[in-house]
């Protein structure tokens, strides 16, 4: 027993990783270990022969259990060590600083709009982005065959079994907002509605998902007149330099009449500079609130009259900074935001002056 305990003791203190301490556990305390046959002939002794063997070998295999958790235990400190000596920090540095974050184009320039409206008398309605067809068709003068109304324009919107209310969408334009503050307020009005809307459409220019402001002020001695200085004054403000508009006469079922807007710009190797140059842009469409809109909305057509216009924000973003792509408005880069995004505290204002 005692060359058993020299000889494993040693291969234990050799043993230089945990895999060849498991082959010394093997091959002395294992099934077939020497240590472990050598209990096995305690049934061929005396009884006089085990009362001497049989504690002698138990002693020497608690030792060599011993020594083997030992060793373990050592090369595991020792291993350790060495991760700790190359992975060694001073504490006492300064902290890395978090990365900041931006705000998304998006959300400023739904800021920077509202703040030139706001200067312009125009407060903030808001409402919901699922809607029924009476709000977002019926209401402003579309009919029921008007290609709008399409499913392949428009996302409609499952009823439960048994539920008889009319149709649901996803609003397709942020109109709707202005019958619901039209029957709530009444006129005179002046309000602009920012907000997401949905169509079925998607390329470089389009999203299933985009932003929308819209405009509307009613009064009894409100003409076209008033609707031209409210986009010349709200363009020049937004781009930062006078911005000439032509109005083109059109045609949308909630106005009569109505009219497509062009700002000035030029081309310069595929960007457009808008406010300069003798090219034009369609960025709206706009006209006088249709009296049949009016009527829906709970105000009377021979006592008030008014405007309304609506824009892609995302579009006005993609203008004004350069962004070529309005699907990458939502990719959730943040290599793209860090590009593109703006500071948490540059909130825009006429005073201050926009974020350019």
């Amino acid at each position: 027993m005692d060359d058993l305990k020299e000889k494993y003791l040693s291969a234990i203190a050799d043993a230089s990783d945990e895999a060849a301490i498991e082959e010394v556990r093997i091959a002395a305390l294992g099934k077939k270990g020497e240590v472990s046959l050598k209990m096995r002939e305690l049934g061929k002794m005396t009884p006089e022969e085990r009362q001497t063997a049989g504690p002698a070998l138990n002693a020497l295999k608690d030792e060599l259990n011993s020594a083997l958790i030992a060793r373990k235990t050592a090369l595991a400190d020792a291993a350790l060590e060495e991760r700790l000596r190359g992975e060694w920090l001073d504490v006492t540095l300064p902290a890395r600083r978090r990365p900041a974050g931006s705000i998304h184009p998006i959300s400023q320039v739904s800021e920077e709009v509202t703040a030139i409206f706001a200067s312009l008398g125009f407060s903030v309605a808001e409402g919901p982005r699922v809607e029924s067809d009476w709000y977002n068709f019926d209401a402003l003068n579309i009919p029921g065959h008007h290609p709008a109304r399409a499913e392949m324009d428009t996302f409609y919107m499952r009823r439960a079994e048994g539920d008889n209310r009319p149709p649901a969408v996803l609003r397709t334009h942020t109109s709707p907002v202005q019958i619901r503050t039209m029957e709530k307020s009444g006129a005179p009005i002046r309000i602009i509605c920012p907000g997401g809307v949905y169509r079925a459409d998607y390329d470089q220019t389009h999203t299933p998902m985009f932003h929308q402001i819209e405009g509307l002020a009613i009064d009894k001695d409100i003409s076209m007149a008033n609707l031209k200085w409210v986009l010349e004054q709200f363009f020049t403000a937004f781009f930062g330099t006078e911005v000439k508009t032509r109005f083109r006469a059109s045609h949308f079922p909630f106005t009569e009449p109505s009219a497509e807007v062009d700002v000035q710009c030029a081309w310069d190797n595929g960007t457009v500079k808008v406010g300069e140059g003798d090219d034009w842009l369609e960025v709206l469409g706009s006209g006088m609130v249709h009296p049949n809109v009016l009527r829906n909305a709970g105000i009377d057509p021979d006592e008030y009259q008014g405007f309304a216009f609506g824009m892609g924000i995302d579009r006005l973003a993609m203008l004004k900074y350069g962004i070529p792509d309005l699907r990458a408005f939502f990719d959730s880069d943040l290599r793209w935001l860090r590009h593109y995004g703006f500071a948490a505290l540059d909130q825009p204002g006429l005073a201050g002056g926009l974020s350019r």
